[in-house]
């Protein structure tokens, strides 16, 4: 069972806009990103992450 932190809400502008904040990536890639992984928050700030190094 997933551990509660590792999820993200589920209102994806929610889950949008907090991607936003902690990576500095843009809106478009934060919903491609949960379009292509899901709600899984850390799935997501990782690859958020990921997408911000390489501006």
């Amino acid at each position: 069972m997933a551990d509660e932190q590792d999820r993200a809400p589920n209102n994806m502008e929610i889950v949008v806009r907090r991607l936003v904040k902690e990576t500095g990536i843009t809106e478009e890639q934060a919903r491609e990103l949960i379009l292509f992984l899901g709600l899984h928050w850390a799935s997501l700030l990782r690859e958020a992450k990921a997408l911000a190094a390489k501006r």
